[in-house]
């Protein structure tokens, strides 16, 4: 997290609606956390990498299987607990459905996807816990940036969690909500990662 700006600590308790209203004016890109700003640094080479090879790997799937639902990189979305307070932004979420005005947070996401770097652990991590909330999602997962390999939680019957992720390092991850499955390896493609194998 990097320090706010005057202009962010001024604002700071903001609710969501203030929050979309300020981030029109800001300079970089934002989430909030628990009514406060906070500064989103830009992704490292792999990071982005990554983020770009998931989207189209999974919006390939997507259409290979015919399913009616698309794929977004870095909107927001808004977990179900202090709603009115947390805006928190996902490299990868899928949703089903269409929509008919433009929305400032992506509504029932059913896959979250975050991408971890050294200097957005922490972050990311309580962000997923964020998205356990948000009744739509039925899998997050969280991919390394630094070697291969994914931690993936699925929804359980019951709605609850796994009180563990399950770890991915080889072979095909599978998307079940959304029948998509493909080499974990293909989201290195083009990173250095897939080199060093």
């Amino acid at each position: 997290m990097s320090a706010l700006p005057k202009s962010a600590e001024a604002e700071a308790e903001m609710t969501v609606a203030e929050f979309f209203a300020w981030a029109e004016e800001a300079d970089g890109r934002w989430q909030l956390v628990d009514g406060v700003p906070v500064a989103m640094s830009p992704p490292s080479r792999s990071h982005g990498a990554i983020q770009s090879e998931l989207c189209y790997l999974i919006t390939r799937g997507l259409i290979e299987n015919g399913a009616p639902r698309s794929v977004v990189s870095g909107a927001g979305v808004i977990p179900r607990v202090n709603a009115d307070k947390n805006v928190r932004i996902p490299d990868v979420s899928v949703v089903c459905g269409g929509y008919v005005t433009e929305e400032r947070a992506l509504t029932e996401p059913v896959v979250v996807i975050e991408v971890l770097s050294p200097g957005n652990m922490r972050q990311n991590w309580a962000n997923v816990w964020t998205y356990t909330t948000i009744p739509s999602v039925k899998e997050i997962a969280v991919f390394q940036s630094q070697s291969l390999g994914v931690k993936l939680l699925r929804r359980q019957p019951d709605g609850g969690w796994p009180k563990e992720p399950e770890t991915v390092e080889t072979g095909d991850l599978a998307l079940e909500s959304i029948g998509v499955s493909f080499p974990l390896a293909a989201a290195y493609r083009t990173t250095r990662l897939c080199h060093e194998t």
